[in-house]
């Protein structure tokens, strides 16, 4: 895909960085710097930005910085500097929405359940304490099992990772190169970029809707990928369609 460019090594250090940072401090990072549940008393406001920068594991950043490093470099050159990292980052916040936006959905069943068995909200907070900690609860009639794990999950389980970022670009790549053919390791034959990153998409929406995972593991935060990808594809489309020189944002 030819030379790095400077923003995109820019983002790579800084990722770079704070995966060596997380290493460093363990958990305090992620409570600190990973997009916490915004009900969950570790949540700050920071956390939406600095999420992008956090990783799970060295698989994790490794896939995230390769695919940055393979398509962003490409599409910087393109459209500049500017529009890169806004697609950037924008697809980053939009992959926050759409996440937290199901996170919710997750959450509110069991809650309104227990706020009308005639639990407080402190009272509903400490029992996820107390089930986190103890790795087990008491299952109240009329509330389900599975409801009161979905709300747990969601309250405790803090969103990491450039992947919503990542995915706004590469379905902003697939718009602009629609055509451009791509190849993957065990796959011997060019795929045009607009199959290859579709299907990818698709399979994460396939993921979002069944709960299924099919690449990668079950606790990939799909409904951020797609948030990512459906800024970035709005966003590339509406500037190709206006040929980059009216309705300019810098």
């Amino acid at each position: 895909m030819g030379r790095i460019t400077e923003t995109v090594k820019v983002l790579l250090i800084i990722n770079v960085i704070f995966f060596i940072g997380s290493l460093s401090l363990g958990d305090k990072a992620y409570e600190w710097f990973a997009l916490w549940f915004p009900k969950n008393e570790n949540f700050q406001v920071w956390q939406i930005v600095t999420h992008m920068f956090m990783h799970g594991g060295a698989g994790h950043i490794f896939f995230n910085m390769f695919a940055l490093y393979m398509f962003g470099s490409h599409l910087e050159t393109s459209i500049g500097k500017h529009k890169f990292l806004f697609i950037y980052f924008f697809s980053g916040l939009g992959a926050v929405g759409f996440q937290i936006l199901f996170t919710y959905f997750q959450f509110n069943p069991g809650y309104q359940a227990y706020i009308e068995a005639g639990f407080s909200p402190a009272e509903i907070n400490t029992f996820i304490k107390d089930a986190v900690t103890t790795g087990q609860f008491r299952v109240y009639p009329n509330i389900s099992q599975e409801v009161t794990e979905k709300m747990i999950g969601a309250f405790v389980t803090p969103m990491v990772g450039a992947s919503g970022a990542i995915f706004g670009i590469l379905a902003a790549f697939a718009v602009l190169f629609p055509n451009l053919p791509l190849y993957l390791i065990f796959i011997p034959i060019p795929i045009k970029a607009k199959y290859l990153i579709g299907g990818y998409f698709l399979l994460d929406l396939y993921s979002g809707i069944t709960g299924q995972a099919i690449l990668g593991p079950s606790n990939v935060a799909h409904w951020a990928h797609i948030g990512g990808a459906v800024i970035g594809f709005i966003t590339m489309w509406y500037w190709k369609k206006n040929s980059f020189n009216q309705h300019r944002w810098y």
